[in-house]
């Protein structure tokens, strides 16, 4: 009796188990080419140096080995030019790239996949993707963190409010200011340094989920594809996706640091602050007012990170009950993580723009640094200097002598000597020198103080750290 082909609606290349195709419902949820073609180059790159291997270890013939070879260079000559057939047919890329190999080299592509399966395959497939996007995000971050320091250079002795609770606090500078989204970048950075080195074990050989009988060296393809070894587990390496999910508890940080700089811009945008402007390439105008210019890039940067926590929420929800080893859920790990890391690369790409972008109001942000009595503490801090007072009982002292300001009408800072001397006789000549801006800002030296002399050391260390051989 001879053997049944598969049916029309089957898939050739695993369907000898069945005797029909699936249903078109089945086809619809079960097909992943739509999204998972953005995997190509990584595939092909995996199957490079998995046929590499075979062939160097004789488990295909070096015949079969070149052909393989050089029909998967066309296959990805065909997919740069954007002349590949992808078909939804075949489910996914993996699928597809065998497919069409077979169309151009016949018989040999069935060798290709000897000793792997599709779950270290695409679990290969993916891990390179991450780590090529980190690469990525790390290039723009650095990017981010230039466009930064340069305004900080700029505005290291420029003057404005520096908050809490969205109050007037005390006066810092805009160079500083800066300067702290800096190192919220530099650690997000480190974050997908981390993650990266964490997930750079290969899964390629694993197979299935058990290995392989075949002689492979394992550490040859991890070499060829950038890994520093072959994963040591093989049931770990085709289920973990805790690479993905480091990759985007890395992404919903960063994006929440960006979707605070991005309110920031927002508010210092606004009229009843005008701290900065921004021109109108990253603006945009009302249907009805004409009078609006609205700085919707960064409305959208703030709403975009909503996207990324997200994702990692859906992917975590994803693997939550997933039992070892794959399984089909795994095939959603993919979306969030594309999506994400495609809004993150916006929204630093923008943000990095608006920090280029941007005009500074100084005399704007000086006049707020002069209102709200920001240079109260600094008359604290004169008290326990000069008269040897508990910080205690001169902040009861300070906070009577804002009381007396605000019954005049007054800053504390416009007080005169003998008004301050009503409050406490201590209190001497010298008091009114620490009450302006700029003296309570040049004050502030200590390491990680908004003095502009310590703003220029940080610029400094930071130009030598982000571009050490300039």
């Amino acid at each position: 009796m001879s053997a049944q082909k598969p049916s029309s609606g089957g898939n050739a290349l695993w369907g000898g188990r069945f005797a029909t195709g699936p249903g078109a419902l089945m086809e619809e949820i079960n097909a992943s080419i739509d999204v998972d073609k953005r995997l190509a180059d990584q595939d092909i790159a995996g199957s490079l140096a998995h046929v590499a291997m075979l062939g160097a270890t004789g488990i295909v013939s070096e015949a079969d080995a070149r052909a393989i070879t050089e029909g998967l260079k066309k296959v990805k000559a065909e997919i740069d030019a954007g002349d590949f057939p992808f078909s939804r047919a075949l489910e996914d890329i993996h699928m597809n790239i065998e497919s069409r190999l077979k169309d151009l080299i016949g018989e040999p592509a069935g060798r290709l996949h000897t000793a792997r399966s599709r779950n270290d395959q695409v679990a290969t497939d993916f891990k390179l993707w991450v780590r090529d996007a980190l690469d990525a995000l790390d290039a723009e971050l650095a990017d981010l963190q230039r466009a930064f320091v340069d305004v900080a250079e700029e505005h290291a002795a420029t003057v404005m409010p520096g908050f809490t609770h969205l109050q007037s606090a005390q006066p810092v500078t805009f160079g500083h200011h800066c300067l702290a989204y800096v190192a919220m970048l530099a650690r997000d950075r480190g974050r997908f340094a981390d993650a990266r080195a964490r997930m750079n074990e290969s899964p390629l050989g694993a197979a299935a989920l058990a290995g392989t009988a075949f002689p492979i060296d394992r550490t040859m393809t991890a070499l060829a594809l950038g890994f520093d070894g072959p994963q040591r587990n093989s049931l770990d390496a085709v289920s973990a996706r805790d690479f993905a999910l480091e990759a985007l508890a890395g992404a919903a940080i960063c994006a929440t640091h960006l979707s605070r700089f991005a309110e920031e811009v927002v508010i210092w945008c606004s009229a009843p602050f005008g701290f900065i402007g921004l021109s109108d390439a990253f603006t945009t105008g009302s249907s009805i007012m004409p009078q609006k210019k609205n700085p919707d890039a960064a409305e959208l940067v703030r709403a975009k990170s909503g996207r990324i926590i997200g994702a990692l929420n859906t992917l975590l929800v994803v693997m939550k009950g997933v039992p070892l080893a794959y399984s089909k859920d795994m095939q959603e790990d993919k979306p969030p993580v594309f999506d994400a890391m495609a809004a993150l690369s916006l929204m630093v790409r923008a943000s990095a723009g608006m920090v280029r972008d941007m005009t500074v109001n100084a005399d704007a942000m000086r006049a707020l640094a002069s209102k709200g009595h920001t240079t109260a503490t600094d008359l604290a801090d004169w008290l326990v200097r000069e008269a040897g007072l508990p910080f205690r009982d001169a902040h009861h002292i300070t906070g009577a002598a804002v009381r007396a300001a605000e019954a005049k009408g007054k800053e504390i800072a416009d007080l005169t000597l003998e008004e301050l001397q009503a409050v406490d006789a201590r209190i001497g000549p010298s008091a009114l020198e620490v009450l302006t801006v700029d003296r309570s800002v040049a004050s502030r030296v200590s390491i990680g103080g908004t003095a502009p002399s310590r703003v220029r050391e940080e610029v400094a260390r930071w130009r030598a750290l982000l571009d050490p051989a300039s």
